[in-house]
């Protein structure tokens, strides 16, 4: 289950030449696909471009319709080898994944495709996940279009122009022979707009075309001495004919450009940062007209030297808006200037951070910096200081204020997720068995490395938790190590980078995999293990089965991670069993976040019908609760939390269970498998109750009452006593 639908949406990619769209930059790019005449789409799911694959899973009728196939790829690796179809064909394909991660991944079939080259045209979209938003470690995806040369879209980030990328991407993959790398920022994939749309284009040349007339080229292969030729085809063939069409096409766009003999030079991505910071300082409006030069580079790699050599011809500075390091497009520009004996200036660094998401306020203060050195007459008016200190002050107070109010808190599961009872068993059984190294994966699951588990050494990739901790193998001890993966790490490169390596290697250790039903991480996208039946994928097929089958023979299975018991069981057995050799534990529950996203609105409709609904929620004694806190030391639940203690006789707080509570039962059950705890109780709450429950509650209010007015008089006799 996708953690969101565009069924009603993609109606929209049915828009044909006179109409217009309004949506989503990711609905967008597929339409740009269709309109394209793509034959056939591939990729993996991940941030920021998960939900383009969630879009084009709700689109396959309409894809199928146009001739066109999709399929979800086993890893970006997978997604990118699927673009061979365009080697020998005249077949346009196009992969997306989440880069830089996945751009790793797949680098290995990116240099096989870029070295022979293509007849059709290839596109990879990449979501570039670098910033403030991003989850992983921050790299470019500039060095690998160099490394391979690959050329490199970065389009303003408005759906024209992200449209025209994508339909203009495709001609110069094939005016070039070479694949086309389209980036598009976290902000870009989900940008709201709108354009003018085209009739969708069924491939003229279809799959079935090339499957029964097949072709091939032996110098397209990677392959002594064609992989030397390829390097020379690439020099002296396939670039200038790159150049040639950005140039023709006019894929880079210029604005004001002798309007100033200084002028900026940005990525098309940082354009709508660089137009607000000019706009800010007075030397723009909204509508992008702009009183500074500005060379908009929709096309990063390759730079055109003809452009550069115009543009910078009786300009006395340059600054080079380029996020992130190293600073590719700043150097190749010194060298670029240099070569044509320009003396222009060029300035980039030192105004704007080396690394970093140059956000607003980051944009802004270079561009203030660098025009205060060339034009310090155009900051004569204080009106851009005023607006900007306002804004500074606005920013800087509700900061003061949400630290003043929100206690910090380190990232964690969801409330009522089925990982954190795994991880509250680990740390149970570090107790009672000791410390142990554990390696990590990429996932939700990560959360456990912060408090309050603090589980895990290192992490080295999707897939990769249990390859991470292989060095630790040697028959010198008993004491076993442990590595975790999820369900979606384990079918993109776990099997065989963790299993099938474990296996070869006859590891002692052990592997938990946490099996949720989906690739939880990245949307809630199907995989082969997931139970739901999906109509145009394979599932059901257990995890268990696979890791049998690549020959582990110790494997258990626990189908409900809730319950401590069960997850301490099959960990401990497989930490001490005397049985040799590698051992796995597959933890499966249901991830609890797409659980109430099917869940709720079933419920709503079952209470709008009047239908009876029983809920449950768990809750806290006040007069109970000692203070222990152990339910959330060894939980850590967002729904958790304390509030002062009601007996003035005692300081400790107690604990507390919030409205956002789903009813797991997790935190009672620590508190029971930690210090026996009777201060949690479970309630129900029902919804159009019937004759019986209201009955029931009566019955119980009347006893209730009973039993606390015998107390009352047995307290004012004791007063009357004494």
């Amino acid at each position: 289950m996708a953690e969101r639908s565009f069924l009603a949406e993609v109606e929209k990619l049915k828009l044909g030449a006179g109409e217009e769209f309004h949506g989503e930059g990711i609905l967008a790019v597929t339409k740009a696909l269709l309109q394209s005449g793509v034959s056939y789409v591939a990729g993996y799911q991940g941030a920021p471009i998960s939900h383009l694959m969630d879009v084009l899973t709700d689109a396959n009728d309409i894809l199928s319709e146009l001739g066109v196939h999709f399929e979800h790829s086993a890893s970006e690796a997978t997604a990118t080898a699927t673009l061979a179809a365009s080697v020998n064909y005249p077949l346009r394909g196009a992969v997306t994944f989440k880069s830089t991660v996945g751009t790793n991944v797949a680098s290995d079939a990116l240099a096989n495709l870029a070295s022979g080259g293509v007849i059709g045209g290839a596109m990879l979209i990449v979501g570039e996940d670098y910033g403030e938003g991003s989850s992983i470690m921050q790299e470019r995806s500039h060095a690998f279009a160099m490394k391979s040369q690959v050329w490199l879209l970065d389009p303003r980030p408005n759906l024209p122009s992200i449209v025209n990328a994508v339909e203009k991407g495709f001609e110069l993959s094939e005016a070039s022979n070479t694949p086309v790398m389209l980036e598009l920022r976290i902000r870009a994939c989900h940008v709201h707009g709108q354009f003018p749309t085209k009739d969708n284009v069924r491939p003229t040349f279809t799959l079935k075309d090339a499957i029964e007339h097949p072709k091939r080229d032996v110098s397209r292969i990677v392959l002594p001495p064609s992989s030397y030729l390829h390097e020379q085809e690439k020099i002296k063939e396939r670039w200038p004919a790159a150049v040639k069409f950005i140039q023709d096409q006019g894929l880079n766009e210029f604005f004001s450009s002798s309007a100033k003999d200084f002028g900026i030079v940005l990525q098309g991505g940082m354009y709508n940062g660089v137009l607000r910071a000019l706009e800010v300082l007075g030397l723009a409006n909204a509508f992008g007209e702009s009183q500074i030069p500005l060379y908009v580079l929709n096309v990063t790699y390759p730079l055109v030297d003809d452009e550069f050599k115009t543009f910078c011809t009786g300009k006395r500075g340059l600054m080079i808006v380029e996020e992130g390091q190293p600073d590719f497009i700043e150097q190749n520009i010194h060298s670029i200037l240099r070569k044509a004996d320009l003396q222009t200036s060029v300035h980039g660094k030192e105004f704007l951070p080396m690394a970093g998401e140059y956000t607003g306020g980051v944009i802004l203060q270079g561009v203030k910096s660098f025009i205060k050195l060339y034009a310090p007459e155009l900051l004569s008016a204080s009106a851009h200081d005023e607006h900007a200190a306002q804004s500074s002050a606005l920013v800087t107070q509700a900061v003061a204020d949400a630290t003043a109010q929100v206690l910090p808190r380190p990232p964690s599961f969801c409330t009522g997720c089925p990982e954190r009872p795994i991880f509250t068993a680990i740390k149970m059984l570090e107790k009672e068995l000791g410390p142990r190294h554990i390696s990590c994966d990429i996932g939700c699951h990560l959360f456990s490395i912060l408090p309050p588990f603090n589980v895990g050494a290192t992490t080295m990739g999707y897939g990769l938790g249990w390859a991470g901790a292989s060095a630790f193998n040697t028959p010198e001890t008993q004491h076993r190590t442990m590595a975790i993966m999820g369900d979606g790490g384990f079918w993109h490169n776990g099997l065989t980078s963790g299993v099938g390596n474990a296996v070869f290697n006859q590891t002692d250790n052990v592997l938990l995999v946490v099996d949720n039903g989906y690739s939880a991480a990245t949307g809630g996208q199907d995989v082969l293990s997931s139970k739901a039946i999906n109509p145009i994928r394979s599932t059901n097929n257990p995890i268990e089965k696979a890791v049998k089958g690549v020959g582990v023979n110790w494997v258990k299975t626990v189908t409900h991670t809730y319950s401590l018991d069960q997850m301490r069981g099959a960990l401990r057995d497989a930490l001490t069993t005397s049985t040799r050799g590698p051992k796995v534990v597959v933890a499966q529950s249901e991830c609890m976040l797409n659980r109430q996203r099917r869940v709720k609105p079933q419920i709503r409709q079952l209470i709008q019908k009047g239908e009876r609904v029983v809920r449950e929620k768990f809750g806290v004694d006040p007069d109970t609760c000692t203070g222990d806190h152990s339910c959330i030391r060894l939980s850590g639940c967002p729904s958790l939390s304390i509030k002062a203690n009601p007996d003035p006789l005692r300081s400790d707080p107690v604990a507390a269970v919030a409205d956002s509570c789903v009813g797991c039962g997790l935190c009672g059950e620590v508190a029971h498998a930690a210090v026996l705890c009777p201060s949690f109780y479970r309630a129900e709450i029902i919804n159009n109750p019937n004759g019986w429950d209201r009955l029931k509650v009566k019955i119980r209010k009347w006893v209730i009452g009973h039993l606390q007015n015998r107390i009352e008089r047995r307290l004012d006799g004791i007063s009357a006593a004494a």
